[in-house]
């Protein structure tokens, strides 16, 4: 089966950083194909590149064998149902339903968080004075890996203790946090740092390569991949 990932910028798009890291968990043999998103159409979803893989007019896509899928979280079903045998969902119903509530809440939600902690996986800064809708986002992500840390830290490091699907959600979020100073307590910042000494993640981390910055500290294009 021949299988081609399409992805942003790995510096700053988060969503390409979530099924990329499902299809390698899974152990799913695939080609990337990087689209550089700083070009006429964007921001009205009309890049023609992207328009040839994915008629939403957004990255990531998936083209396996003609077959056309390009929404993080379906792709991160399609691996998961091509790869039985890694168990990107929990074997547990129970943990399984865990995993796929707080994936979802990570895939729809969290406005303020996305705004103004915009993915940039080489910034270093000092946490700025975010607005009350952005500290609830961080509050309540941080609510969510501690809970579900404490209550599955028997099973392993991962959020639900074994790799999951929602791990890769939550990956981005790790190197949003460590980009802008965002404490975190004992169980959340253990997790993080799970997620981030993960080798697949330090493979995509080795390839993430900045755009120039400008006088602010932000790169030209770091809101194009949020």
């Amino acid at each position: 089966m021949a299988i081609t990932l399409y992805i942003g910028n790995k510096n700053y798009s988060s969503w390409s950083l979530r099924p990329w890291l499902c299809l390698r968990w899974g152990g799913i043999d695939f080609q990337e194909q990087l689209i550089r998103l700083d070009q006429p159409g964007y921001g009205k979803q009309q890049i023609a590149e992207v328009l040839a893989v994915a008629g939403s007019g957004r990255v990531p896509a998936l083209n396996a064998d003609g077959v056309r899928i390009w929404d993080s979280l379906a792709i991160a079903e399609w691996a998961n149902e091509t790869a039985p045998a890694a168990q990107l969902w929990p074997a547990d119903p129970a943990r399984r339903g865990l995993a796929r509530s707080v994936t979802a809440e990570m895939h729809a939600g969290f406005s303020g968080m996305r705004r103004d902690l915009s993915m940039n996986i080489h910034r270093r800064c000092a946490p700025p004075s975010w607005p009350d809708d952005t500290l609830a986002d961080i509050a309540r992500v941080v609510a969510i890996w501690t809970e579900l840390r404490q209550d599955h830290a028997r099973l392993g490091p991962w959020l639900l203790g074994q790799r999951s699907i929602a791990d890769a959600f939550y990956t981005p979020v790790a190197t949003r946090f460590r980009s802008y100073g965002v404490a975190l307590p004992e169980a959340a910042a253990a997790y993080a740092d799970t997620l981030l000494a993960d080798a697949d993640f330090r493979a995509w981390e080795a390839d993430a390569i900045p755009d120039s910055w400008d006088a602010s500290g932000y790169s030209v294009i770091d809101r194009l991949y949020l």
